[in-house]
């Protein structure tokens, strides 16, 4: 059985699960097409706030499942490559949803794990979860945007490293690196996450939104134009309620109540 993805809410947070536990919940089309809707329907529903990926029982993803990737080679190169693309725009979904997505690691996050796992906005790792590239061992090159996510924070030597040996990076130097977010111990990654995704939930929609979008496009702009989009989204969020709400409740010294 190939690998699904089971969607779950708790209070305001979206759960999406990779489940396939006999695979370490490797990755598959329909976890791709299921991940795209999911991500959709949230973006449409304002009772979402936040969203957390993470892998049923004690692995987050081993990425490609071999035994898939080994048909695959017997597949036409259109077929191949409509497979590559379904991962890649699951990717995508998950960099542009204007709601914040949460990655909770435990155990292997190995491959497009690791790809999956740097797609997320902030990520919740175990102290012994096992972050790896491991393409060279079977003779792949990396996918799912992991070079560019890494050659965005890291040296291009320390990249390099990690794709071609496949040596499992510890947790501690993915936090120190700013890779990691938070570290847990065993087990905790999924409750710390809820934690920070409710953390999130109080905050604007509107304004995590607009950050999220900063950030986003800040590689492909000079200074002046991402200042420029800056004064836009501003004043678009000076002129929303929310920000109406923000102002009051400071004031007031209560907590904002925003919508």
């Amino acid at each position: 059985m190939s690998s699904e993805l089971h969607t779950e809410r708790r209070g305001s947070t979206l759960v999406l699960t990779i489940s396939d536990p006999a695979s370490r919940n490797s990755l598959s089309e329909q976890v791709y097409a299921a991940g795209i809707e999911a991500l959709g329907v949230a973006e449409s529903d304002p009772g979402v706030r936040a969203i957390v990926l993470r892998g049923d029982g004690d692995h987050f993803s081993a990425g490609g499942n071999v035994s898939r990737l080994r048909h695959n080679r017997d597949a036409a190169p259109d077929a191949q490559g409509q497979t590559l693309q379904a991962f890649h725009d699951f990717v995508e979904a998950l960099r542009v949803c204007p709601k914040p997505v949460i990655a909770a690691v435990e155990g292997a996050a190995a491959g497009g794990g690791f790809s999956l796992a740097l797609a997320c906005d902030l990520v919740v790792a175990a102290a012994d979860a096992r972050l790896v590239l491991s393409y060279g061992r079977i003779g792949l090159s990396p996918d799912g945007g992991i070079t560019w996510q890494l050659m965005q924070r890291l040296p291009r030597g320390r990249v390099l490293q990690w794709i071609w040996l496949g040596e499992p990076v510890p947790v501690a130097e993915l936090q120190a690196l700013g890779i990691v977010n938070w570290v847990t111990d065993s087990g905790q990654a999924f409750a710390k996450a809820l934690e920070v995704a409710d953390r999130l939930a109080a905050c604007a929609p509107n304004a995590i939104a607009s950050a999220k979008d900063l950030v986003n496009q800040w590689p492909q702009r000079t200074l002046a134009q991402q200042a420029a989009l800056e004064r836009t989204q501003f004043l678009e969020n000076l002129a929303h309620p929310n920000t109406a709400e923000g102002l009051a409740a400071f004031a007031a010294k209560r907590p904002p109540a925003f919508e």
